[in-house]
């Protein structure tokens, strides 16, 4: 199934996608007088019971908005945790010129990074060279302290696109990448959110485009440390919780991993589309 959040008379409504468009849930909920969770959030710690009345409600007659009216939200609203992998495609360690990592490379983002599909960036002023990182997301079903890397899958509740906006000039300004990894809408999710049990997150087509021209192409099998190895290797540092997400890397291609001489920083007006096979496009305009 595809989740949505979406904004409606300045609140965020939980959706359904379908073929011909979103499903309100928040709003059908209420026409029938069920109770349902009203945010991705609510309904990822519901378990099987907001599943079953989900649903139920699914096989009633509901109104299916066009999409094309949609105005999207970040598909998880309030993480707990942002946390992000660096240098986990072979393609962008050898572009970056650096010995492949005995261990997942971490770092993080904070809630004021979110952005929606379609929603515009705006680019901060203190800096300029800025780059794409088309990205799989893994957001955490349920509280995860220990696992297995061979449990950890049972794990998640879903994938989604994003797109790890940096600013190099700030990320590499000290030792520390923080400053340019988290300014404001520099961590783009959605359209949707696709329950695990429609995905295999090895093997996944996963592509970027600037202006319609392909930068960045690979699939998610040439990972260095793929989904449940990370799952697993953060829980033996921190409770995952329902509801994190976490960026699991960036494919070669991105403008860092050009020579000097040829790299072109993003800038206004240039779009961006991160695509992820079986997931979905996300599109953001710079500005």
């Amino acid at each position: 199934m595809k989740f949505v959040n979406f904004r409606r008379e300045n609140q965020i409504h939980f959706g359904v996608k379908v073929e011909a468009g979103i499903i309100d849930v928040t709003e059908e909920a209420k026409k029938y007088s069920m109770q349902m969770p009203a945010s991705i959030e609510q309904y990822i710690n519901s378990g099987e019971i907001g599943s079953f009345a989900l649903n139920e409600l699914m096989e009633r007659e509901v109104q299916i908005i066009p999409e094309g009216q949609v105005v999207y939200a970040p598909c998880v609203i309030n993480p707990e945790k942002i946390i992000c992998v660096g240098l986990n495609y072979v393609s962008h360690q050898d572009e970056c010129d650096i010995t492949i990592p005995q261990e997942p490379i971490l770092f993080s983002k904070f809630n004021n990074a979110l952005a929606a599909h379609n929603e515009k960036i705006v680019l901060p002023k203190s800096a300029v060279k800025f780059d794409y990182e088309a990205e799989l997301v893994i957001v955490i079903g349920k509280k995860a302290i220990n696992v297995s890397a061979t449990d950890a899958i049972n794990y998640v509740f879903g994938y989604t696109v994003g797109n790890d906006f940096s600013a190099r000039d700030l990320q590499f300004r000290t030792g520390q990448w923080l400053l340019g990894k988290t300014c404001d809408k520099f961590a783009p999710i959605g359209p949707y959110l696709v329950s695990a049990d429609e995905i295999n997150p090895d093997n996944l087509e996963i592509s970027c485009t600037v202006n319609g021209e392909i930068r960045q192409k690979a699939n998610t099998g040439d990972m260095i440390f793929d989904c449940a190895t990370i799952i697993s290797y953060l829980s033996k540092y921190m409770t995952l919780q329902p509801g994190d997400i976490i960026f699991s890397g960036t494919p070669g291609g991105v403008i860092l991993g050009y020579p000097e001489e040829k790299q072109k920083w993003l800038r206004s007006g240039d779009i961006v589309a991160v695509s992820i096979e079986k997931i979905g496009t996300l599109v953001n305009i710079l500005k």
